[in-house]
């Protein structure tokens, strides 16, 4: 399989290339500047592979939670590849993401609390598990929420907090996780080379979606609107 994955939904700017199971990847740390690089970076990946778009099979892309611009900009260069190409797509959820990530070089832990920076004192939150195949698996919902507020599943084990809410509201997080939590990680982001794997996988059990299906995820419903119009 010949796939392109995009993650822009933080600071975060990457892009991926899973070529017949070998996985290359262009990363960057950007203000604001994830528009100007995510294409050039997808160009770069295919002439260093010798490929051209036309050669591809499938796309992924990071559909949020995150940035709304971020998570915008990720699903407008998905969906116009999608639709000049005719592929199919993944959507591939950003904490989803940053759980893969640490699965995928670190064997300590099987369990993941991802709690991502929302602003408006919330947290972007979710539960993963390392399943059998080596994927994070979500348990319970993914979730906007206060961290004073997060549901933790009951059939989660011990395990590490990743993501920039553990920044911002660790001492709240681990309160509530007690003896759960073993440690976290507050640098720990969404990668694409992530988005890659965990598209791949959604091809092999037929979860790609066509190209009008493959839409941006908020959570948070009023994310587009004014302050005065959020209260």
């Amino acid at each position: 399989m010949k796939l392109i994955a995009v993650e822009t939904a933080t600071e975060a700017c990457s892009a991926a290339l899973w070529l017949d199971g070998v996985l290359t990847e262009r990363f960057e740390l950007v203000n604001n500047k994830h528009s100007q690089l995510i294409l050039p970076m997808l160009e770069d990946l295919l002439n260093a592979a010798g490929l051209s778009p036309k050669h591809l099979t499938g796309l992924a892309f990071g559909c949020g939670p995150g940035s709304f611009t971020g998570v915008r900009i990720a699903t407008g260069v998905i969906q116009g590849l999608a639709f000049a190409l005719d592929l199919a797509v993944v959507p591939v959820s950003t904490l989803q993401a940053i759980a893969q990530d640490y699965f995928d070089y670190h064997n300590e832990h099987t369990t993941a609390f991802v709690a991502l920076d929302a602003r408006m004192s919330e947290i972007y939150w979710a539960v993963y598990q390392r399943n059998a195949l080596g994927y994070a698996e979500l348990l319970g919902h993914e979730a906007v929420t206060s961290a004073a507020n997060i549901i933790v599943p009951t059939s989660s084990g011990v395990g590490i907090g990743l993501g920039s809410g553990w920044q911002a509201y660790a001492d709240i997080l681990q309160a509530h996780l007690g003896d759960r939590l073993l440690g976290y990680d507050h640098t720990a982001l969404p990668r694409a080379r992530a988005i890659a794997r965990c598209g791949v996988m959604g091809f092999s059990q037929q979860r790609a979606v066509p190209v009008e299906l493959a839409l941006p995820v908020y959570l948070r419903d009023n994310v587009a609107k004014k302050e005065s119009e959020r209260k």
